[in-house]
């Protein structure tokens, strides 16, 4: 099978039978999502939800967040992952966006990296679900989904976003992402994966290799 066959048959069943994908984050507007997605790096979608809910009420805007210490951030999520460093760059993520972006979350991926917490990850989770942005946001799912299928062999995740945006349409780009993300969230684990409830295992490159 080359590798545009194993691209073209993939993506035919996640076209098919998956379709469309909203993010697991709960979010109302912009502000919420850059901070839902800096909360979830290397944390569960499903802790974020968990604590979101009382850190915007406590602080309903961006410029109420810039105005906060990092101390003041902490009792709302102490329980995700490196809450210091996260309490931190929420705090100056606030500010920049005040000082330098009038308040706005900005939409395109370079601006939203200038971004304290914002990583290439982020900046494009946050562009491709406000804009609509053709780009590819390569998680820890998406890294490890996309070698075991053979989709690529990136050494690391900018690499592994190159190979998948050059093989995959740019209005699909999106929801690809979604689409390889739950599949590793759910289907094809870190541990133990799923390979005999696989519905795409047929077209895996380790599947066939094992």
């Amino acid at each position: 099978m080359t590798l545009n066959e194993r691209y073209a048959r993939i993506l035919d069943y996640f076209r098919r039978n998956v379709g469309p994908q909203a993010s697991e984050l709960v979010f109302r507007n912009p502000y919420e999502l850059i901070v839902s997605v800096i909360l979830s790096a290397q944390c569960t979608d499903k802790r974020v939800n968990m604590v979101t809910p009382a850190l915007f009420e406590a602080y309903p805007i961006v410029d109420a967040m810039a105005l906060a210490a990092p101390e003041d951030l902490l009792p709302y999520i102490r329980s995700v992952s490196y809450p210091n460093n996260k309490a931190r760059n929420l705090v100056a993520m606030a500010n920049k966006v005040v000082k330098d972006f009038d308040g706005q979350i900005p939409t395109d991926v370079d601006e939203i990296m200038t971004l304290p917490g914002a990583g290439r990850k982020t900046a494009n989770v946050v562009a491709s679900l406000l804009a609509g942005a053709p780009v590819v946001a390569v998680d820890t799912h998406v890294f490890r989904v996309s070698h075991r299928l053979g989709l690529s062999r990136g050494a690391t995740p900018y690499a592994v976003e190159q190979d998948l945006e050059r093989h995959i349409p740019k209005e699909e780009r999106p929801t690809a992402h979604h689409w390889l993300l739950l599949h590793g969230r759910y289907v094809c684990t870190a541990r133990n994966p799923k390979c005999g409830q696989c519905p795409i295992s047929s077209w895996c490159k380790q599947y066939a290799e094992a």
